[in-house]
C-alpha cells in the first residue's frame, strides 16, 4: 500500500474528495441524487451526533487532518458523512436500478419512484 500520509494534514480531506468524486459519478450514473440527498438528509444528524460523541470520549482520533472544525467536529467527518451514504446509495441504485435490473421490469417503475 502507498503511504499516502505525503498529504500531511490534508491526508484525510484528499480521501475524502477522491472518494466523494467516485460516489458523485455512481449517483450521476444511476440518477439517484435527489435520493441519495434525501436519505443523508436524514442519517446526517444522526451521524453528526455519533461523530461528535465518539470524538469527545477519544474513541477515536484523526491525525492526518486540516484541523478545521464545525460545529465541534472536523471539516472532513462532514464530508464523510456525505460520502460514505453516497458511495453506498451509489452503488445500490447501480446494482438495483434501471441498468442493473435483471429482473425483467421495466424501468417506469423506478422513474416513477425518483419522481
Amino acid at each position: 500500500m502507498p503511504d499516502i500520509g505525503v498529504f500531511g494534514p490534508y491526508t484525510y480531506l484528499v480521501t475524502e474528495v477522491l472518494f466523494g468524486s467516485i460516489a458523485a459519478v455512481l449517483l450521476w450514473r444511476a440518477n439517484a441524487f435527489r435520493r441519495a440527498g434525501e436519505t443523508i438528509a436524514v442519517l446526517y444528524p444522526i451521524a453528526y451526533v455519533w461523530d461528535w460523541y465518539t470524538l469527545e470520549v477519544g474513541v477515536f482520533s484523526i491525525p492526518l487532518r486540516t484541523g478545521v472544525e464545525l460545529l465541534g467536529i472536523p471539516l472532513e467527518e462532514h464530508i464523510f458523512i456525505v460520502v460514505v451514504p453516497s458511495l453506498v446509495i451509489g452503488i445500490h441504485e447501480l446494482v438495483h436500478g434501471p441498468w442493473g435490473r435483471t429482473d425483467g421490469a421495466s424501468t417506469e417503475a423506478s422513474e416513477r419512484r425518483d419522481e
